[in-house]
């Protein structure tokens, strides 16, 4: 039985849908779903039903996930003891702040998964580095750049206040909602200047630097907040709005000065995550 049809299937069986253990795994979903038909017909059993939200997986699913975890933790562990003599291949990956820790998560698993010998350093995208991933307003004089990820800024608010029945909130609408100011945020200039424009100002209620904490303060009914939104982001207690009159979006890329071999495969895998990625 081969290893890679199994690590497909315990990704659609924790993710519970076919299209975000393809992006998990940096696999084109009819390709994922041929591997678990696969992995069904060799079985003999049917692992996974279908419904409008994603899967339910059988009792042969339940039956199979904790041995293929079992099995791939061994085969990563009989990996691990003969790959302790390969020399290390140190590389540096600049990193802005407010990526997503799934979707980076799930890039930097595949990425140093394909190196054996891969030593990988995150530091801050001001450090020196073999590369980077950063918003396109870093970029520096003599850097390529390539689009991985576009994500645009719409507006999360409490899921139980009333601006959250709205298909699109006005600047108006925000003069009685309290607001969570990000430091640094790329879309806040464009959004106090339409504040500006309509005589509004914003009710600043926090101030502070992440995402995260963000629309924790959010999901809380602190308030609300400009965020770029990305797919990890999506919680049941927040949701997001579009802001009229603001088309804006923060573009997510790899920049690099001197080409290698291990970029083009960092390159290579980022591109093949297709959310919210624009080619």
């Amino acid at each position: 039985m081969e290893l890679r049809p199994l690590a497909h299937f315990i990704a659609v069986y924790e993710q519970g849908s076919f299209s975000s253990a393809s992006r998990r795994r940096f696999i084109a979903q009819p390709s994922l779903s041929a591997a678990i038909k696969q992995l069904e017909n060799e079985l003999g059993q049917q692992l996974f039903l279908r419904h409008a939200r994603g899967v339910k997986a059988t009792e042969a699913a339940e039956q199979l996930y904790p041995l293929a975890k079992q099995l791939l933790a061994q085969a990563d562990a009989i990996h691990s003891v003969f790959a302790g003599g390969l020399q290390k291949e140190p590389f540096r990956l600049g990193v802005t702040k407010g990526l997503g820790v799934s979707r980076m998560s799930a890039l930097l698993k595949a990425f140093t998964s394909t190196r054996d010998a891969l030593e990988l350093s995150l530091v801050p995208p001001e450090d020196s580095s073999d590369a980077r991933i950063i918003t396109r307003d870093l970029l520096q004089q003599g850097e390529h750049y390539q689009l991985i990820w576009q994500d645009k800024y719409q507006l999360a608010v409490p899921a139980n206040h009333p601006l959250s029945l709205q298909s699109m909130i006005s600047i108006s609408d925000l003069s009685e909602m309290a607001f969570i100011q990000r430091n640094p945020c790329e879309g806040c200039a464009a959004l106090r200047e339409l504040a500006q424009q309509a005589g509004i100002t914003l009710d600043i209620r926090a101030r502070i630097q992440t995402i995260e904490y963000a629309l924790g303060l959010v999901s809380a009914g602190v308030g609300c907040a400009l965020v770029p939104v990305h797919e990890e982001l999506h919680s049941p207690d927040v949701r997001f709005v579009p802001l009229q009159g603001l088309e804006l979006s923060r573009e997510i890329g790899l920049a690099w000065r001197q080409p290698t071999e291990i970029i083009t495969l960092l390159l290579k895998l980022a591109l093949d995550t297709d959310t919210d990625r624009v080619a």
